[in-house]
């Protein structure tokens, strides 16, 4: 696994982040130094596809960068038969994707797209999963994508999300940041590093709070509405219609 040094060097000019050959180079190292319980919540929600998927219809990972979960989904259904579409704007991502594809068994199973998930017809789903993608679409796109996506699912059909979030109390919002950057200082990040793609992300990714994602969903259409998985500032929530 390559180290992820994106943010090492003292940068004149901070540009912002963006999915781009050198962060997917080294993203594997990056999502396990910076994302709590990242292996944890991937391996829980490709289960949780195989629980809830109907056959017949499709599974939709919106975000799916270069294949991680793809990859789990594909090993807990084996021979069974599923129909899978990924989905990135990032073409760095979706060609790693691609090479890694041909060394799984039953790959021909997913379907790859490059481009922008919110413009992807959502059809005859019965798992539809978004892991921190959401933040990074603009705000005012969020609440229609979501309603897109109850729409395209069947009854019973399950939309997982995984978000980094904000607590609308200071002092507890405060709390998890602090604590946020204490996980990143303990898996090797520098104040330096921890400080400059802080500052890379800034108007990139937007987080919400649990209240914000939890009336979206309600106001979708979705009823049962639980977060199975909390981590400070990152939550996994489950939303079945």
């Amino acid at each position: 696994m390559k180290k992820d040094r994106v943010f090492a060097e003292k940068k004149n000019r901070i540009e912002p982040f963006a999915f781009n050959r050198e962060v997917t180079a080294v993203f594997d190292d990056m999502l396990t130094r910076s994302v709590p319980l990242y292996k944890e919540s991937i391996q829980r929600q490709a289960q949780m596809a195989l629980e809830f998927f109907q056959v017949g219809t499709r599974i939709y990972d919106l975000g799916c960068s270069h294949g991680n979960l793809g990859i789990l989904i594909l090993d807990q259904f084996k021979k069974s038969p599923f129909a899978m579409v990924g989905v990135d704007s990032s073409r760095p991502m979706i060609d790693k994707y691609h090479t890694r594809l041909p060394r799984v068994e039953n790959f021909q199973k997913i379907d790859l797209v490059c481009g922008q998930l919110e413009d992807i017809p959502i059809e005859n789903a019965s798992v539809v999963l978004i892991n921190l993608t959401l933040q990074f679409l603009d705000v005012k796109k969020r609440s229609r994508l979501i309603k897109k996506i109850y729409q395209g699912l069947l009854p019973g059909g399950v939309l997982l999300v995984t978000e980094k979030t904000v607590h609308r109390a200071l002092p507890v919002n405060d709390l998890e940041q602090d604590f946020y950057r204490r996980f990143k200082r303990e898996n090797g990040y520098s104040e330096l590093e921890i400080s400059q793609k802080r500052d890379a992300l800034e108007k990139v990714l937007i987080p919400e709070s649990m209240e914000v994602h939890k009336q979206r969903f309600i106001d979708a259409g979705f009823s049962s509405i639980e977060i199975w998985l909390k981590w400070f500032n990152f939550a996994s929530m489950i939303a079945i219609k």
